[in-house]
């Protein structure tokens, strides 16, 4: 493993690309310095700048590899992926310290839980290696029908950098078990926990069924879309560049995945609001808010509606406890909230805030006067919220992705629901009511891929994961989502009894 600087006077070495089994570097020797978000001036590790050659070359080995690894019988994958799962369990420390590092995610309550749920679903999809069945449908004499449930072939995975190693997990595991070969993608600003973990990989799979091009979004992204080894993409990001992955491989009628942005409610009800049920409530919603990856999550609530009647004393609590998150590097024991991922990403939730403020929201609590660290100089923001917000506001309908959360009052179960499908997203709600028939009517209602009620951080393997309306297609983390994303069905028909 190549190491990591700590200081800025350690030597920063230069940690390879994956293809064929190998250590691989950009066909024209080109290198990428990846920097620290809390220690911005420390430049932890150099990565390869790839180009649409070593996409190629990547492509070209998952296209040799893949026949192979489908026609293997399932038990194979099976013992593959559970080996993974313990080689990643026994590296858990060093991935969980590796992932503060690149991200700025603070290692207690957001990279350490990370990890076990890569864990967690290296084991879920090995299990369910044996799972991708088939039918026999009854056909009436002299005909055997029936399916079966096949690879795609080469998937192209181009990966986010909020929470790169979760992201990972739902889409390596399941596309291997099914038989797939795999060109990866890491994010621009946070590749090096992928690398890790495709060092790991590589250890336990194929040469060519796992390769991993470094490189710029454009460019490395770009050519994978394009490419026509690349049988599926599976993408996860922004909207805006969701919408041009879409374009341009539905050209070539690739198959594509798209997990998205959100902007979602978080809709509290009077009975979850009782002075018992306070403290509580607005616990999960902070933890909801995502604010242990400082809002840098697209299932983030960032919007709060709260019925008028409680809206008050919601907003006391939520600033009381709001403000006891510690916030700082993200590898001392004592943080809750970590570091912004970029100087670009910084200033840009800071203008939204701006904005806001210049559009006459009320400031409940202010994080963006953490400018920075004093000792590491790092991208510190603590929670910011504002209330009075419209929701047609810019601030209310677009997604900062950053530890800004915006509240309004509402009066009506109809009004909530109102105010919370006004949005182009729908990736995730939360609702808090200790009503039955209230918050199963509220989560009927909304519009929304993932809805919680009474918790906010309830995502558990095996579930169906992914958005309505802007905040993408398809489904990930489950039995159902890895087949309709990572394969696909052949229908065989025989004449039987004849001759």
């Amino acid at each position: 493993m190549p190491t990591l600087a700590t200081s800025p006077d350690a030597d920063v070495s230069v940690w390879p690309m994956i293809i064929d089994g190998r250590d691989a570097y950009a066909a024209d020797g080109a290198l990428t310095e990846i920097t620290s978000p809390s220690r911005p001036g420390l430049v932890l590790a150099t990565v390869p700048r790839g180009q649409e050659r070593d996409v190629d070359l990547a492509v070209e080995a998952a296209l040799a590899a893949q026949p192979g690894w489908a026609a293997s019988h399932f038990t194979v994958r099976q013992r593959a992926l559970l080996a993974a799962a313990d080689l990643i369990e026994e590296n858990a420390e060093e991935l969980a310290r590796l992932t503060a590092h690149d991200t700025g995610n603070a290692l207690r309550p957001q990279a350490r839980p990370e990890v076990a749920s890569l864990v967690a679903l290296f084991r879920y999809f090995a299990g369910l290696a044996g799972e991708f069945k088939g039918t026999v449908l009854p056909a009436g004499d002299g005909q055997l029908q029936y399916t079966r449930i096949e690879p795609l072939g080469v998937v192209g995975a181009i990966l986010p950098w909020n929470s790169p190693l979760m992201i990972a997990g739902m889409k390596l595991p399941a596309a291997l078990a099914v038989g797939n070969a795999l060109v990866v993608k890491p994010a621009d600003e946070a590749p090096l926990t992928i690398l890790r973990l495709g060092q790991l990989l590589n250890t336990v799979l194929p040469p060519g069924v796992l390769n991993i091009v470094t490189g710029p979004g454009p460019t490395v992204g770009g050519a994978i879309v394009r490419h026509p080894g690349i049988h599926k993409v599976s993408f996860t990001g922004s909207t805006a560049v969701g919408r041009e992955v879409a374009r341009v491989a539905g050209e070539r009628l690739a198959h594509v995945s798209l997990e998205l942005g959100g902007k979602s409610p978080s809709i509290v009800f009077p009975s979850a609001a009782t002075p018992e049920r306070l403290t509580d409530t607005v616990r999960g919603l902070l933890l909801g808010m995502r604010f242990t990856r400082q809002g840098q999550s697209c299932t983030a609530g960032s919007r709060l509606l709260v019925h008028r009647s409680v809206y008050e004393s919601v907003l006391t609590e939520l600033k009381t406890q709001a403000a006891e998150l510690v916030v700082g590097d993200p590898l001392d024991e004592a943080t809750d909230m970590g570091a912004i991922i970029s100087t670009k990403q910084f200033q840009r939730i800071v203008d939204y805030v701006h904005s806001a403020k210049d559009d006459g929201v009320d400031v409940v609590l202010d994080g963006t006067g953490l400018v920075e660290d004093t000792e590491t100089g790092g991208l510190f923001q603590g929670p910011t919220i504002l209330a009075g917000v419209d929701n047609a506001s810019r601030i209310a309908q677009e997604e900062v992705f950053g530890p800004v959360l915006v509240a309004m009052p509402f009066d009506s179960l109809e009004e909530a629901v109102a105010i919370a499908n006004d949005s182009p997203y729908g990736l995730a709600a939360y609702v808090w009511s200790h009503d039955l028939d209230e918050a199963l009517t509220a989560a009927a209602r909304i519009e929304s891929g993932w809805v919680q009620v009474n918790q906010g951080g309830g995502q558990v393997v095996g579930q169906s994961y992914g958005g309505y309306k802007d905040s993408g297609v398809g489904r990930e983390f489950s039995l159902e989502g890895a087949i309709a994303a990572f394969s696909q069905i052949k229908q065989v028909n025989v004449r039987v009894g004849v001759g």
